[in-house]
């Protein structure tokens, strides 16, 4: 077995697991408590929203590792797209981090609003427009850069012909349709389309399943000078 699809299987496994803990079940968790009225039900949960956090974090890290575990085939290919690939799987990182202290910040408040009661009510609502404008500005910056992280995968895959081009053209689609469905409306006041982003999670899933059979598909080698310009 060759180090392309060594290398390639392994980034599907990757792919499986930053789908399962990084984008289906911290947002599973949250959804109960934070995403509606956080103020009222976080404090009666608050080891579902720690855990939920750390899922997050583990999340992002996965991006991390798949730019890092895919270096060595893609910078054969193009030094600086492999580098764009590395450079968003830091930033959606650091956007996480970002995010995951706000989620923290929301439960805190909830908490000292069930320490507080009634009494101070209002003041905890003003708060709580605050604090939860904060974390969703936070969480549509990072879903942003995220999903283009994604989309340079998929473009990237598609460019060098290391999957078959089907899949990585209906990924980079899918990913256009999330980020401006979600993230885009999202950050100009719409509500999201949730439906038009339900697409890309499939498609990511198809990818992974293909990755841990098939591999990288290195067929298509670069010339020796095409790897500093493509």
């Amino acid at each position: 077995m060759s180090d392309g699809k060594k290398t390639g299987r392994i980034v599907g496994v990757l792919v499986v697991l930053h789908i399962a803990l990084g984008l289906m079940l911290p947002f599973i968790l949250l959804d109960r408590v934070i995403v509606h009225d956080f103020l009222t039900h976080a404090a009666a949960a608050p080891g579902m929203v720690r855990t939920a956090v750390f899922l997050l974090f583990v999340g992002s890290a996965f991006e991390l590792a798949m730019a890092s575990v895919a270096w060595p085939v893609l910078r054969q290919y193009s030094k600086p797209m492999a580098l764009w690939l590395f450079a968003l799987a830091v930033a959606s990182f650091t956007l996480q981090a970002v995010d995951n202290a706000h989620i923290l910040s929301m439960l805190t408040l909830s908490q000292q609003y069930a320490e507080a009661g009634a009494a101070k009510s209002e003041v905890f609502q003003s708060l709580a427009l605050v604090v939860g404008a904060a974390r969703k500005w936070s969480h549509y910056t990072f879903l942003f850069v995220a999903v283009i992280w994604i989309l340079l995968l998929f473009v990237t895959l598609c460019r060098f012909r290391l999957v078959p081009r089907w899949i990585a053209m209906l990924g980079a689609m899918t990913a256009l349709m999330q980020i401006g469905a979600v993230s885009v409306r999202g950050m100009l006041g719409y509500p999201p389309a949730m439906r038009l982003a339900v697409p890309l999670g499939p498609v990511y899933l198809l990818l992974a399943v293909w990755l841990m059979v098939k591999g990288f598909d290195e067929r298509q080698r670069p010339l020796p000078d095409e790897a500093g310009s493509a």
